[in-house]
């Protein structure tokens, strides 16, 4: 190959090049291993969720999370107290690690520990060194092992209910700001649970009150008909009580009073009951049977279930479903006790109603939302996850691909050792097609937006597809007259790829695979359990005649990792990404499936006016230069390579291996530098505060932002619409930073 030295042969060259990818490969198995130990905190924080879904006991939830953090962290001491602030002190709940510890119901006032602070600011104490921090400045106990320790706040809604504390990491190792957010995602996920709880234990002693109510007015009925059988003799008395009690009952307006005998006859109706059921006492009492207000035959037989118990001489509470006049279905609240006559025996029925529709109809909104609002967290808190997971990754491709470009400009293209990097080149390609997938889920992918012609989308796909799939026959139904949709191309052929593939892994013996396309509005969408924006839509509809599936997989499909394959045959990443990118499209994603009958997936995608670009193919050209740069970025390993490649190029290159650095490096060569490349991401000042200060170092500097995330994420586009030069995203190769470079140099 022209223009380059050629290389030593033989063992020493191989050996040349088995050192340079040491140091990357290195940190892909650190990576591996903080990726494995990130799945092992997922699939804690699974557990913590699943059992804390099913549990109601205040301090079993609290006990099962002390057992879930300590995994998590490492902590081999470990303790979580209940606070009583009418006492000001702490109920030990458990304690594990100390022998001897601290006893299970056991008493320690506020006031004689380090975590005052924490109770009055309801903030997270997390201390590296017990003796140095002016918060604790306390000499260490040895028991406790390393002199750190993390102690959180457990909070339910706004009130703090208790401690949760850790310390004597494993390793011996201080605790960090990310056993604090991991833990503080622990809490916040159990929270609602423990909210139930105190519900619950709120509903239950409601109950024991309305039935000692219940069980008082009872009595107070007994007592009644024993002393109107006493007094039976004496007319004038019976009457003016009859008066009496007429008058109680009349007085009511939203609480319905029912007399009846054993036939069901209606003896007594009172104003309640008119305003509940519609009917007027003249048009019931003696007219009518109770079962007018029976709706069908499920209530009758319940009704019948109850007559039995009050034979039995029983009182009976139940909720039942009655027809008012109107024929409205309504429910209602029933305390049904049982009348006697002068013997003592059973001569009819006393039905104290109130109508609880809405209350109920309120109570299951309730329910709905606290489950919305559960899923919505759940999903944010795996979301954030996984975009940080996706962001390391893309770094670690970033030093990998650089590494193999430079062996490729070192490498004859004829020779046997430049396919061996050409395969590199793919593999590292896969590997950001899978960051891709976890970027696009949170909406921080990149996306290269642009009208595009769906019909041909959907056909292209799909013919390759089906030569792919030879036991599966592909139906095509597309709208001639389509609109066109603003989107990525790239991520939309994904999506449909990731529905395809779904569908023939619902149909292993062969099937049909129905795919359609049609313009929609949003006056055609209505009765979504989301609020469709208004405007044009182009559908796409996916259907298979496969397995299909239930609710339960349904409800979760376009969750993250999650997959019905297992984790050896599947990253569940595939639908979650389907989803996200959807999402992020301004789009929408419906499925309907039932067990043995198929699935469906309907796409809606904002239409656009706008026609279609023809696309460029991308240049193959690799354009260098010979200004000087500022090269930023807190990874030593991107430094280094992207180093390499730049003087590589024919740049001089200055790096600064951080914000702070960054700064004083262009402060001192700011005549020289001709451009600044800038990492995003950075710990000690991030790239938006390094771009305001370079600016107003030089107003016309010209700088090119550098990220693992997408051109999409928040900061990058603000930053982009404030002036910066241009944007690319890791991992790049040589072709892409040379041409990028060039655009923004040559630009006047």
């Amino acid at each position: 190959m022209k223009g380059f030295v050629e290389l030593p042969k033989g063992a020493a060259e191989l050996n040349e090049i088995m050192n340079s990818f040491n140091h990357p490969m290195n940190r892909v198995d650190k990576t591996t291993g903080d990726l494995q130990y990130r799945l092992f905190e997922l699939l804690v924080l699974k557990q913590l969720i699943e059992v804390a879904s099913r549990s109601l006991d205040v301090e079993s939830l609290l006990r099962l999370l002390l057992e879930k953090t300590m995994a998590v962290s490492q902590a081999q001491i470990c303790s979580v107290f209940v606070v009583e602030f009418d006492a000001n002190r702490f109920r030990v709940v458990d304690a594990r690690g100390l022998e001897p510890g601290l006893r299970k119901d056991s008493y320690i006032n506020i006031n004689d520990t380090l975590l005052q602070r924490l109770v009055s600011e309801r903030k997270p104490l997390l201390v590296e060194d017990i003796e140095n921090d002016p918060r604790t400045s306390k000499e260490n106990d040895p028991k406790y092992g390393a002199p750190s320790f993390l102690s959180m706040p457990i909070c339910v809604r706004d009130d703090l209910i208790g401690v949760l504390n850790l310390a004597c990491k494993e390793t011996g190792q201080v605790f960090t700001s990310h056993d604090e957010h991991i833990v503080s995602i622990m809490i916040g996920e159990i929270g609602l649970a423990l909210d139930n709880s105190r519900l619950r234990s709120q509903l239950v002693e409601h109950v024991k009150e309305l039935k000692e109510r219940t069980d008082q007015m009872t009595k107070i009925n007994e007592q009644l008909q024993r002393e109107i059988t006493e007094k039976k003799r004496v007319d004038e008395e019976l009457s003016d009580i009859n008066k009496f009690l007429t008058s109680i009952l009349e007085s009511s307006r939203s609480i319905s009073i029912v007399s009846t005998d054993l036939d069901q006859n209606v003896l007594f109706w009172n104003t309640g009951a008119e305003n509940i059921f519609g009917y007027k006492a003249g048009e019931i009492v003696s007219l009518h049977k109770i079962d007018i207000l029976y709706p069908d035959d499920e209530v009758r037989k319940e009704v019948e279930d109850i007559r039995s118990l009050i034979a039995e001489k029983k009182s009976v509470r139940r909720e039942l479903r009655e027809i008012t006049k109107e024929g409205r279905t309504i429910w209602v609240n029933l305390n049904l006790t049982p009348r006697f006559d002068e013997s003592g025996n059973v001569m009819g029925i006393l039905g104290i109603g109130e109508d609880i529709t809405e209350r109920n109809r309120a109570e299951e909104e309730q329910r709905r939302l606290e489950a919305q609002l559960q899923y919505a967290q759940k999903m944010e808190s795996l979301g954030t996850l996984a975009g940080g997971i996706a962001h390391n990754f893309n770094n670690l491709l970033m030093g990998i691909m650089g590494n193999t470009s430079l062996l490729l400009l070192e490498t004859e293209s004829e020779g046997p050792k430049y396919e061996k990097l050409k395969k590199i080149e793919k593999l590292v390609d896969s590997g950001a097609l899978l960051t891709k997938q976890l970027l696009g889920y949170v909406r921080e992918g990149r996306y290269e937006i642009k009208p595009i012609d769906m019909n041909r989308v959907v056909k292209e796909t799909s013919d390759t597809f089906a030569m792919t799939k030879k036991n599966i026959t592909v139906h095509q139904e597309l709208n001639e007259k389509l609109s066109t949709v603003k989107a990525d191309q790239g991520q939309i052929e994904q999506v449909l790829w990731n529905l395809y593939v779904n569908a023939a892994e619902a149909m292993p013996t062969g099937g049909g695979l129905f795919l359609g396309t049609k313009n929609v509005t949003d006056e055609e969408m209505t009765g979504r359990p989301y609020d469709v924006k208004p405007g044009s839509y182009v559908l796409v509809t996916v259907r298979d005649t496969g397995v299909g599936m239930d609710e339960k997989t349904m409800d979760r499909i376009f969750e993250p990792f999650f997959t019905t394959k297992g984790l050896s045959k599947g990253t569940g990443l595939g639908l979650s990404s389907v989803y996200g990118m959807v999402k992020a499209h301004g789009g929408y994603i419906e499925v309907e499936s039932k067990r043995g009958e198929g699935t469906t997936f309907s796409i809606y995608l904002p239409a656009s006016e706008m026609e279609m670009i023809e696309e460029k193919p991308r240049s193959e050209k690799i354009e260098k230069g010979k200004e000087t740069l500022l090269l930023v970025d807190d990874e030593p390993l991107i430094l280094e390579v992207s180093k390499e490649i730049l003087e590589s190029l024919g740049y001089t290159v200055l790096i600064a291996k951080g914000g702070k650095e960054a700064i004083e490096t262009f402060k001192a060569h700011k005549e020289r530098i001709d451009i600044v490349i800038l990492d995003m991401i950075m710990p000690d000042m991030n790239g938006s505060e390094v771009y305001n200060q370079l600016k107003k170092i030089n107003p016309h500097v010209k700088v090119m932002l550098s990220s693992g995330y997408g051109i999409d994420d928040n900061k990058t586009s603000e930053i982009l619409n404030r002036g910066c030069d241009g944007f690319i995203q890791k991992p790049f190769d040589i072709k892409d930073l040379s041409q990028q470079l060039r655009k923004i140099l040559d630009k006047q």
